[in-house]
């Protein structure tokens, strides 16, 4: 049954394998990867890349002028220094000797941005200085701080500010939208949409777009969909609102039961269903291993006359390397560019990822080799998946230097990935390396990465160590979560105990542990 439709949708002339004959294996430093176990790259369909409108400029320090740079430096330790207490900290600012400027607040508030204590400090320092207004992308990016900490008061009052300075923006309200439904508040999330107009912004169908796109990213779906179906009257029915409801069931709760739910109500309503519509149900029965189900889909769209795109592609390349049809997959790659549609790095993603997960490391590598080759840049994710596949800290320092050779700079995801690979390997000496890597790289370790190093160096019986970056993670003003807390409270009382015991002991006399009778 399969081959019968993996021959209808890729023509049985193509002999070859529809990709340029690799080099051999690619050595990455001295030793080639091996096979060990990893997390699966999700679909190939592309990274999801900064979860705020603002990208912040990890290497802008860079370009700056040599004594703004050295500006930004003073800023960013004194707001560290004393991130946990405001006051102490403006008073560390005040000293610093750096000068306000939009560059350096934009490039303070870039390396600062996982740590909202300090960014706020450090703002609020720049503002109260004499000669400088903050810019729209010096308030944006304090807004995006202040909105991903869940500090919504102050993003609030932020924005209230920053229309009164005329720099708020439609994308300023969305970043607050999308935080709102981070944080499962879906009324204020619909909230902030209704205040659209209080800032002078009309709330249209792009903004209506940006809602229910928020509401499926962070899975409030069900919520989505309410909404679409409430809002006839103000937002007619079109397919792409329910392009974008239809996607968060099929890619976002990647439920293949809600998903044909879904597509059922768009047929009855009448609601044409095109490319996209297809590719998200053909990238949810990809996901879900259903390979007979993508290619009668795949082969349905094209009786009805619908063209593939390029994620649809993408969507039937992944599931067929996923079910081990890595000839058929690569015969697809062919028949795109026959349809004049180019593969790009989300398709080498999508053949790289489940061959690392299937443990064809060679392969893999071939693939990597022949994206180098088309002159397609790799990605952070091509990247995760080679990583998760790596044997030794060699293997995974030469990927770290790839990926800088071809500028492909780390995520704070790539880090917390390593951080517990190497606790794993009990490679105590890298994992401190790559800590101290990250300034570099325009990271701030996040509180993530700081439980992960924890709870790493704890497990790794490196006691004093993880004690110590857990008294630096509360002085960041990062939150601990229970267990953390617990397990570093449950080590210091027994330190103590055991010194009052050597204590005692060196007195001549003894400790009793017996409880009192009642």
């Amino acid at each position: 049954m399969l081959h019968r439709f993996l021959a209808r949708a890729i023509p049985l002339s193509t002999s070859s394998t529809g990709l340029p004959k690799p080099l051999s294996p690619l050595l990455i430093g001295v030793s080639r990867l091996a096979t060990s176990s990893g997390d699966p790259v999700a679909d190939g369909g592309g990274g999801s890349g900064e979860d705020d409108p603002f990208s912040f400029p990890d290497h802008h320090q860079q370009q700056l002028p040599p004594d703004v740079a050295r500006g930004v430096d003073a800023v960013v330790a004194a707001a560290e220094a004393k991130a946990s207490k405001a006051a102490d900290a403006g008073r560390a600012l005040d000293r610093c000797g750096a000068e306000a400027s939009e560059p350096l607040v934009v490039a303070a508030l870039a390396r600062l941005r996982n740590s909202c204590a300090a960014a706020h400090a450090a703002f609020r320092w720049a503002v109260s200085q004499p000669g400088y207004a903050p810019g729209r992308r010096a308030s944006h990016s304090m807004l995006a701080i202040l909105a991903k900490h869940r500090r919504f008061d102050d993003a609030r009052a932020l924005l209230d500010e920053m229309r009164r300075a005329s720099t708020a923006s439609p994308a300023a309200v969305l970043l607050l939208i999308r935080r709102h439904c981070a944080a499962r508040d879906v009324a204020g999330a619909v909230a902030a949409f209704r205040a659209l107009p209080s800032f002078g912004f009309h709330p249209g169908i792009a903004e209506y777009h940006g809602l229910l796109s928020a509401l499926c990213r962070y899975k409030n779906v069900q919520d989505a969909e309410h909404l679409l179906m409430s809002s006839q009257k103000e937002f007619p029915f079109e397919t792409k609102s329910f392009n974008i409801v239809l996607n968060g069931w099929c890619n976002i709760i990647c439920s293949v039961r809600e998903a044909k739910r879904f597509w059922s109500a768009m047929q009855n309503l009448g609601i044409d269903r095109d490319v996209v519509s297809y590719g998200s149900m053909i990238s949810c029965f990809s996901k879900s291993g259903s390979l007979d189900s993508v290619m009668k889909l795949f082969n349905r769209m094209k009786e009805a006359g619908i063209a593939a795109d390029r994620k649809v592609y993408n969507a039937v390349v992944f599931a067929l390397a996923k079910g081990r049809c890595v000839d058929e997959a690569k015969m697809l790659v062919q028949t795109m560019e026959e349809k004049k549609v180019a593969p790009d790095t989300s398709t080498y993603n999508s053949l790289i990822g489940p061959l690392c997960k299937s443990r064809q490391v060679q392969e893999a590598m071939e693939m990597f080799d022949a994206m180098l080759q088309r002159g397609l840049s790799p990605s952070v994710r091509t990247f995760h998946a080679l990583i998760n596949v790596a044997r030794s800290a060699i293997e995974v320092f030469d990927l770290l230097d790839k990926m800088k050779e071809l500028h492909c700079d780390p995520e704070m995801d790539t880090y917390i990935m390593l951080i517990r690979k190497f606790c794993r390997w009990k490679q105590h000496e890298s994992v401190e390396k790559l800590w101290s890597a990250m300034p570099a790289n325009g990271l701030s370790p996040d509180r993530s990465a700081y439980i992960v190093l924890i709870h790493g160096l704890f497990l790794n019986g490196r006691l004093e160590a993880a004690a110590k970056y857990y008294e630096e993670m509360k002085d960041k003003g990062f939150s601990p979560e229970k267990k953390t807390e617990e397990m570093i409270q449950a080590w210091l009382a027994g330190r103590e105990l055991a010194k009052a015991s050597a204590s005692v002991r060196t007195q001549g006399g003894s400790v009793s542990l017996r409880l009192p009778r009642k």
